[in-house]
């Protein structure tokens, strides 16, 4: 096993299947203690009584590392609180925070129903609030104290957050709501030793599979190397960024940024702004074709 999380405890949000799996055993090889949070729902987030997440912990036990089952629903305000203080009095401490747990329901926007929007929402953006904020509170009590540990978040929004997808508009709204969310953490708790980054892996998963061919794509395991590093003490320097991770392409995400601009010194008139708007479209660059466009 490797030394980079020697002594660090981490929380992985659904970690029981494809991508969080791959970043909950990753961590652990790398000597973190490992809370692996799985809900066990089905991949449109309906229950399923399965409990995937022991299996990854007898995994990681196998091969001499430490990790405990939690079974949480992370968009639950209460139970992300327990989950986090699970980990702290398991392990003595939270320093690692990965916020990966979600589920897809794609519809174009006119076939969408108000209680899919709610659904993917709610797991993907408050799933990721919820534990983010209890954890940010231990955090900031911790510094507060003179305790104040090297703490990572790595968020996980993707490529449909960033440039949009046909047919993904609820889950391109939560992913690009959880790139902004993670720009603001990163300012707000960096005074208390906090580094907040997200990914934008790429990966055949049970949420990518059928949807298209998937033959070509990276493995789910292929990006946590990249959450590993930014889980450790030594990335202390890097916040505030997202990280599309394509199999051995990393990415560093530019994300939105002023452009070209012209100040009229007073009110504009309706009649004055095609002309002038078309003109600063022109000098900018074009945007990233929407995925799926």
């Amino acid at each position: 096993m490797s030394s980079l999380l020697e002594g660090r405890t981490a929380i992985v949000t659904g970690a029981g299947r494809g991508i969080g799996r791959a970043h909950a055993l990753e961590l652990a090889r790398h000597g973190a203690a490992v809370v692996v949070n799985d809900f066990g729902v089905s991949l449109s987030g309906e229950g399923t009584g399965e409990s995937p997440a022991e299996a990854v912990v007898a995994e990681i036990e196998a091969a001499g590392g430490r990790a405990v089952v939690n079974g949480a629903d992370v968009a639950d305000f209460e139970q992300a609180a327990a989950m986090v203080e699970q980990a702290i009095t398991t392990y003595g401490g939270l320093d690692i925070l990965v916020n990966n747990a979600g589920f897809v329901r794609d519809r174009m926007l006119v076939n969408t129903a108000e209680e899919e929007w709610d659904a993917v929402i709610r797991v993907h953006l408050k799933g990721h609030f919820a534990p983010l904020r209890h954890a940010g509170a231990y955090w900031r009590a911790e510094s507060k104290e003179g305790r104040q540990r090297a703490a990572r978040v790595i968020n996980t929004s993707s490529g449909a957050g960033l440039q949009g997808s046909v047919g993904q508009t609820t889950y391109s709204a939560a992913k690009g709501g959880i790139a902004a969310m993670t720009l603001v953490a990163a300012q707000e708790m960096g005074r208390y030793g906090v580094t907040v980054n997200a990914i934008a892996p790429v990966a055949r998963t049970r949420m990518t599979e059928g949807a298209f061919d998937t033959s070509a794509m990276a493995l789910p395991e292929d990006n946590s190397p990249i959450v590993a590093w930014l889980a450790s003490a030594e990335a202390g320097d890097v916040t505030g960024r997202v990280i599309e991770i394509d199999g051995g392409r990393v990415t560093v995400e530019l994300g939105w940024r002023h452009g070209p601009a012209l100040d009229l010194g007073r009110r504009w008139e309706a009649a004055e702004v095609g002309p002038a708007l078309r003109e600063l479209l022109a000098a900018g660059p074009a945007p990233e074709p929407v995925y799926g466009a």
